[in-house]
């Protein structure tokens, strides 16, 4: 019985995985074929093949996941198959609520994020299970980062694109932003990259805490999760093959919807958020989300134009969409926990 729900997780991790490929495929590439930098099926490969490469540059966001937000080692500790069983229900009951929530913002054309959505669903299905939540770890790697790289990535795109506006006034308009066109092409790949980084990554730690709970895998002997070389590559894999299948409610909200983006703009949102990945990723070892980073960068361009330039309605409703994440992949993940009662003994 025990095995076979630690499959089952497994399955539906990479399952999760590959929604938050599909739901996510538009943060790499939606300016950069909005722009027509990249045609949609080029952007579409080059972003999966990029997605398995982050995924594979390191493992300190999911220890975060896997370790940060709520305290699987009760289960984990015991050789009581019952108790075993009652974590994996857990990690179940967060990896459905987070799916449920990726698949009706998508269908809303609403880019949230996925990040969040996994968060909302552990915290959700740990509550309603009253397991240990490490509120401190919550606060400090998700609540400040989930507020603070929206503004930080607003705030450097805006400043850094009035820089570029600053360096390229005199040159001729057509020919700089066939240039920054060719870029874009630069700055989607390391978008790609970061969200492999981010991503794919959240999907690793969950995988890991189910094996942790199932008793297949331990932590090493100064108490740190180690992330298995299989677990790694099924994740990135997963990723990817959504990230191919594409995104396009969402690509087109990114795209078009918040602002209509030119090469030099979609460069700079690109690249600004991509730099606030890699600092999340390897500084401060925070799951950040990538939607939020881009959509950010995306509306710090778009106010160099001016304010009124930015469709502040389709704004707010991201916005809502953002404050909902968490709170609502938390009830369903809660709904999901209380219903497995009645299917499985816990």
């Amino acid at each position: 019985m025990t095995l076979t729900l630690v499959a089952a997780v497994v399955t539906l991790a990479l399952a999760f995985d590959y929604t938050n490929g599909f739901h996510d495929a538009a943060n790499a590439i939606a300016t950069s074929v909005s722009t027509r930098a990249l045609t949609p099926k080029t952007a579409l490969l080059m972003a999966a093949v990029m997605n398995i490469i982050g995924a594979l540059m390191g493992t300190e966001v999911a220890k975060t996941i896997g370790q940060g937000i709520i305290n699987i080692t009760q289960y984990s500790n015991s050789t009581d198959p019952t108790t075993q069983i009652h974590g994996l229900v857990i990690i179940v009951s967060a990896l459905v609520g987070a799916i449920a929530w990726n698949l009706i913002t998508w269908w809303l054309g609403l880019p949230s994020s996925s990040s969040h959505s996994l968060i909302g669903g552990l915290i959700g299905a740990g509550l309603a299970s009253a397991t240990q939540i490490q509120w401190t770890g919550i606060i400090n790697q998700v609540v400040i980062p989930m507020l603070a790289s929206p503004i930080i990535g607003f705030l450097l795109a805006f400043l850094v694109m009035k820089t570029v506006l600053r360096a390229t006034a005199t040159q001729p308009f057509h020919p700089t932003m066939r240039k920054f066109r060719t870029l874009q092409t630069l700055s989607a790949a390391l978008m790609a990259l970061g969200h492999g980084l981010q991503d794919a990554q959240k999907t690793m730690g969950v995988i890991v805490m189910a094996l942790l709970a199932g008793g297949y895998h331990g932590l090493d002997a100064e108490g740190q999760l180690q992330i298995p070389l299989w677990v790694k590559l099924a994740a990135a894999g997963a990723i990817s093959l959504g990230t191919y299948s594409g995104g396009w409610r969402i690509m087109k909200t990114l795209g078009r919807k918040v602002i209509e983006l030119d090469p030099a703009r979609g460069f700079v949102a690109e690249s600004m958020a991509a730099t606030v990945l890699y600092l999340s990723a390897y500084v401060f070892h925070a799951p950040i989300s990538t939607t939020h980073t881009i959509t950010a960068g995306i509306m710090g361009v778009g106010a160099t134009k001016r304010l009124s330039a930015v469709r502040w309605g389709m704004a707010g409703n991201i916005a809502t969409a953002w404050v909902l994440t968490i709170p609502a992949a938390a009830i369903v993940a809660a709904i999901i926990y209380f219903g497995m009662h009645t299917v499985v003994p816990v």
